[in-house]
């Protein structure tokens, strides 16, 4: 038996022209939904990229109980399993994520890894001419970055091209060979989307701005023009990532690989290019284009070519599908099913499908309407983060983190091992959003959430049935306002109460020009405004959150409008800021 993952990073399906009409060119991905199954309702579960990796490896949701991080100790690793039982696991990647502290035990459970350096801000190539960072965390990425490129210059030298040539040449080698499970993994289409000059050819659009291929993490505040633009760079690298694909497919027609091998063609969440006023992910809710993934399946047991399937399918299925696929069963703990049965028959894996990130909303679909469940409280809390690995993205847990550490009692699929139980901390507070409930079937768009206490109701319960089955920790269902034994009742309906809020939060960011400005405005750094003490106390009057932040040294070189395009505040609030801080003298 051998298979094949080719797993991307912010793909996303909506673009896809199997889903549908896109100005995207991709011939390939048609080509691939002509040999395959296709998927119509795969849906992603913890994000973004290593929570996503982690339900790949262990067919378990991550998110209700820690935030980004490596595999933990009692985690079943579908690679290590698979490694053990005789089948020989190769990673092929330039995801720079498994560099890091966040990521490091996750390419150690394949037999075999080769990693290219390079994607976004990875610390590859050290130029010191570059010059010295005096702008911030991300100003260091962007910097590296560009540092990066300059030792790319051609298509073959790029990361994704060596990435899947690498992949390549391991099926050269092993197509005669038995019992091996290759997986290619790149980082495209995840900004920023650098790509070479014929790719960007195939989208002519007119701009004159400068050099803009990585959107941050916020509201949409350029003209047109520019979102357009983005739009087309993302493009560009989707079609270097469908031209990839075809050398993938055409490597199976030339090794005759169709006869005895799965293919699985896979990504972890979408990514926003101005949808719901927004670019990228994490700072807003969980909207369709995010986590409605494209997932395809070949299956040479059950051969069914260009066919769709209209079943639940998630992330945590693809542990138990690989390891059933090599006639191994998947663990207790494993909670996922099977996707080639799916493919056969189109039978259903689960009611409802479970996703979002530590300390945001917890959302709910069951194929048809998506519950978004927010906060009841304006503190999100209490959140916890349980852990024996304790890692955030890019560094170590800080020493003040552990002040309240303490061991916890042992979850059912920790093995009997006790966890660190940690004060979590969440990125971004949903509690600002609001709790939504959309209907796919009326507005697929998601622009419009209805207030139905009777299918709240419903989604509630299962939301709840979900977290329950998946061992979520008291302190979530505290968090969230919900029950963690006993009945759900209308005491429990949230989606009314914060309707107000929601559709506060769902305007758009009115143009800096708009408001009152003068020595000191919204567009000042938030720390000369606190080092002021008349403009300290206005931010303190209408902003408290902002004046004792935990994340104040992040953020303090931000400006107030800046922050609100990532963190929603009321206009109305916006406005009294600006005025205040105008009529503040010199």
């Amino acid at each position: 038996m051998k298979a094949i993952i080719v797993m991307f990073d912010s793909l996303n399906r909506h673009l896809l022209p199997p889903y549908g009409p896109s100005f995207v060119h991709a011939p390939n991905f048609e080509r691939l939904a002509a040999r395959t199954v296709t998927f119509d309702n795969c849906y992603a579960g913890s994000m973004p990229c290593m929570p996503a990796r982690r339900e790949m490896h262990t067919g378990r949701y991550n998110f209700l109980h820690r935030s980004w991080g490596p595999l933990e100790p009692w985690d079943d690793s579908m690679p290590e399993l698979l490694k053990r039982s005789g089948v020989h696991t190769h990673l092929v990647s330039d995801h720079p994520h498994y560099w890091e502290d966040g990521g490091a035990t996750y390419h150690p459970r394949y037999s075999t890894w080769e990693f290219f350096r390079g994607q976004e801000g990875d610390p590859w190539k050290g130029v010191v001419s570059a010059g010295v960072n005096q702008g911030g965390f991300k100003n260091a990425l962007h910097r590296q970055d560009q540092v990066n490129r300059s030792y790319m210059p051609t298509e073959d030298e790029h990361a994704q091209t060596l990435t899947f040539e690498a992949g390549l040449d391991f099926l050269r080698t092993n197509a005669d060979a038995d019992n091996w499970l290759l997986q290619i993994e790149t980082f495209d289409p995840h900004e920023p989307f650098f790509t070479h000059q014929h790719y960007k050819d195939l989208y002519p659009h007119d701009y004159d701005g400068p050099q803009f291929d990585w959107p941050a993490y916020e509201r949409v505040t350029q003209d047109q023009q520019t979102v357009d633009h983005v739009r087309n760079e993302y493009a560009a690298l989707v079609t270097m990532c469908d031209r990839s694909l075809g050398r993938v497919l055409d490597a199976m027609d030339e090794l005759g690989l169709w006869d005895d091998t799965m293919l699985l063609v896979n990504t972890d969440h979408g990514f926003l290019l101005g949808e719901h006023g927004w670019w990228a992910k994490s700072v807003q809710p969980w909207f369709n284009e995010l986590v409605h993934l494209p997932m395809f399946l070949w299956d040479p047991r059950f051969p069914a070519a260009g066919e769709r399937r209209d079943a639940l399918v998630q992330t945590v299925d693809i542990a138990p599908t690989m390891l059933g696929y090599f006639g191994l069963q998947p663990t207790a703990d494993m909670q996922g099913g099977d996707l080639a049965a799916v493919a056969r028959a189109d039978r259903p894996l689960r009611d409802g499908a479970l996703f979002g990130i530590h300390g945001g909303h917890v959302n709910v679909t069951d194929g048809r309407y998506v519950y978004m469940r927010a906060p009841e409280r304006p503190d999100n809390a209490p959140l916890e983060e349980y852990t024996l690995m304790p890692t955030h993205m890019r560094g170590r847990f800080e020493v003040a983190e552990f002040a309240d550490a303490e061991l916890a009692p042992a979850f059912g699929f920790t093995k009997g091992v006790r966890p660190l139980r940690m004060t979590g901390r969440a990125a971004i507070n949903p509690y600002a959003y609001g709790t939504l409930l959309f209907d796919l079937e009326t507005d697929p768009g998601q622009r419009h959430p209805i207030v139905d206490d009777a299918i709240e109701l419903r989604m509630i319960e299962l939301l709840v049935t979900l977290m329950r089955a998946n061992e979520a920790p008291e302190s979530q269902f505290v968090r969230l306002g919900l029950p963690a034994i006993g009945a759900v009742g209308s005491q429990h309906l949230l989606v009314s109460r914060q309707a107000d809020r929601a559709a506060e939060a769902a305007e758009p960011l009115p143009p800096l020009e708009s408001f009152a400005s003068g020595d000191l405005g919204l567009d000042t750094p938030l720390h000369e405004l606190l080092a002021n003490p008349a403009a300290a106390h206005v931010i303190t009057t209408h902003l408290p959150a902002l004046r004792h932040n935990e994340m104040i040294n992040m953020i303090a070189g931000s400006s107030i409008y800046q922050i609100a395009a990532v963190v929603p505040v009321p206009h109305r609030t916006l406005s009294a800021v600006a005025d205040e801080l105008a009529a503040l003298p010199a």
